[in-house]
């Protein structure tokens, strides 16, 4: 299937085109039928060609409805622009015409009706010269008219022409812009669209992008498409979604259906704005996108780059085109192309100056390298709402990061660890949190994956490969040291330990430097202190008690064994009623 969308001036015969060439009224209202004038949105479709079915999205052309015009269009891409020959180009050829381009709307095929009023050649050739000066130029021109049928095959012959020539749909995410919204006795809520991309099936689970930026999930219960029932909906087509979950009011024309995730719902974005000067916009402005129409400020960066803040939160990608009207003078001011749908805060002096070079080099290709290279981290859930496509591979987690500033990352890891043991050189090194706050990393886990020699993790610190002490306490290390030379297993008190100035932090430290080893609380000895108690205890004669030990041992109650428990011959070797520990100081 594919959908076209008609636009042109009122009353120049779109609705009577469409039910001719389908044969289905498009206008559902009785108020429309009463006054000749599309109010609202319509729809019919028919077979142009063998095969080739076309719904068509039939578009009000009335000045006061060119919003309900563009939620029409918005997320259609081929249109019949149609021209009445007895009535010539007029005001509303203009503004839709406009909003066309500004779209970026270039297939479609021109339409002049009503060529048994007048003769169509002077309305063609004035509408050609319009379209020409627009993305739109080079259209095929047909006259047609719909009371007396003559040339409606010539208009089905040109529009299936140009549907074959158009180019196949995308895959990826969802993202459906609902045009209506109505309850069905039995079934709940129904929304309608044009499903440009991707697919719909019955038992997908969605999510419903509403006003204010919540996010509702929501299942497709049921999916009809040209009122027949289907399991699955492949775009182009139009759709009508049964959905569970959501109530009538809570979903309507201007939300989006999404797949969960896939798009970050933003009341700001970053947009090149080509062909206007950004600081001679108005300060207000309407901002078109798919079905929605949204209020936006106007804060111009650049030449042409502007920051819009919506007045509510859309489902924005980069690269999207948002139509930007001023609608009390019902002027087009253009075709916006989305750059960034996460900008930064502007707020310190010569931010904007800085954001306008950074705007300058973006094209709104929504590129990885492009995006990782500017923000130098991000997750990969984030960088795919943004309608970013992720094939690198992460680098902790779901994190992915521009090479360049992986490696910058990893230079200040070493950089933040020196600066920490030189202020604190009692200190292996930093914790993680200090490492990650110290580097302006947002998760641990960053830290950890930069760690590389001589850098090393220890006990939840990030810690060089090798632990130095400051020179007052290499020394007082040193002394201690020889104190422990000549008793090994005499444990030095406080009194001893105090007049040395080594405390807890410089006993810490000199145990996880090797110089010390600590095998109980509160108890220092030299590093081999254990080996060397385990060969003195095992030349006792079999079996020796706990008091016997420390008296090979000559320690103290406190600096030798526990006392309670008898010794045992294990493994060849007299050791203590447990095993080795059992013999260490207590």
């Amino acid at each position: 299937m594919h959908v076209v969308a008609t636009a042109g001036h009122v009353d120049h015969g779109k609705s009577t085109l469409v039910r001719a060439l389908t044969g289905t009224d498009p206008d559902r209202y009785a108020e429309e039928k009463r006054r000749g004038l599309t109010l609202d949105l319509g729809f019919a479709w028919a077979e142009v060609a063998p095969g080739r079915t076309v719904a068509f999205v039939d578009v009000p052309g009335h000045e006061r409805f060119v919003p309900t015009m563009l939620a029409g269009v918005g997320p259609v891409g081929v249109v019949l622009f149609v021209v009445a020959a007895d009535g010539g180009w007029m005001p509303q050829s203009a503004e839709h015409l406009a909003a066309l381009d500004a779209l970026g709307v270039s297939r479609g095929v021109l339409v002049v009706t009503r060529a048994d009023l007048a003769d169509p050649a002077a309305a063609t050739h004035e509408a050609l010269g319009h379209l020409g000066r627009t993305g739109l130029a080079g259209l095929p021109a047909v006259a047609c008219s719909a009371t007396t049928g003559r040339g409606l095959d010539d208009v089905r012959r040109a529009l299936a022409e140009v549907l074959a020539a158009a180019p196949a749909p995308g895959g990826g995410p969802v993202r459906l812009w609902v045009d209506r919204s109505f309850s069905v006795r039995g079934a709940g809520t129904v929304v309608t669209g044009t499903l440009a991309s991707s697919a719909v099936a019955v038992g997908d689970e969605l999510e419903v992008a509403g006003a204010g930026g919540a996010r509702r999930r929501v299942r497709v219960r049921g999916l009809q498409s040209l009122e027949r029932d289907v399991g699955r909906a492949d775009a182009v087509t139009r759709v009508a979604v049964n959905l569970r979950g959501v109530e009538r009011g809570e979903v309507g024309r201007g939300d989006a259906l999404l797949t969960p995730g896939s798009a970050r719902s933003t009341d700001v974005a970053d947009v090149r704005l080509p062909g206007v000067a950004a600081d001679e916009l108005p300060q207000h402005v309407v901002a078109h996108l798919g079905t929605a129409a949204v209020g936006a400020r106007v804060r111009p960066i650049g030449d042409d780059t502007l920051r819009l803040q919506l007045d509510r939160p859309l489902p924005l990608w980069i690269g999207d085109r948002l139509l930007v009207r001023e609608p009390a003078q019902h002027l087009v001011l253009g075709g916006a192309v989305v750059l960034d749908v996460a900008p930064p805060a502007l707020r310190r002096r010569g931010a904007a100056a800085a954001r306008a070079a950074v705007l300058a080099a973006l094209d709104g290709t929504p590129d990885e390298a492009s995006e990782l290279r500017r923000r130098g981290l991000a997750r990969a859930g984030d960088l795919r709402a943004m309608g970013v496509r992720v094939g690198s591979t992460p680098v902790a987690g779901d994190w992915h990061a521009d090479p360049g500033a992986w490696a910058r990352s990893r230079e200040r890891l070493a950089a933040a660890v020196a600066d920490y043991v030189r202020e604190h050189p009692l200190q292996p090194g930093p914790t993680l949190e200090e490492a990650r706050q110290a580097c302006g990393l947002p998760d641990r886990a960053l830290v950890e994956a930069l760690v590389s020699p001589p850098l090393r993790l220890a006990e939840g610190r990030v810690v060089t490969g090798a632990d130095r002490l400051p020179a007052g306490v290499t020394g007082a290390v040193a002394a201690l040291r020889t104190d422990l030379a000549a008793d090994p297993f005499a444990a030095p008190d406080a009194d001893r330990l105090r007049a040395l100035g080594l405390g807890r932090a410089e006993l810490a430290a000199a145990v996880r430097a090797g110089l010390l080893s600590s095998p109980a609380p509160g108890v220092v000895l030299a590093p081999d202190a254990l080996d060397r108690a385990a060969e003195r205890l095992a030349t006792l004669p079999a079996p020796f008690t706990v008091s016997e030990a420390r008296q090979a041992l000559g320690t103290s109650r406190r600096g030798g064994c526990d006392g309670r428990r008898p010794a045992r011959r294990a493994g060849g070797r007299r050791r203590g009623a447990d095993d080795r520990r059992t013999l260490l100081p207590r």
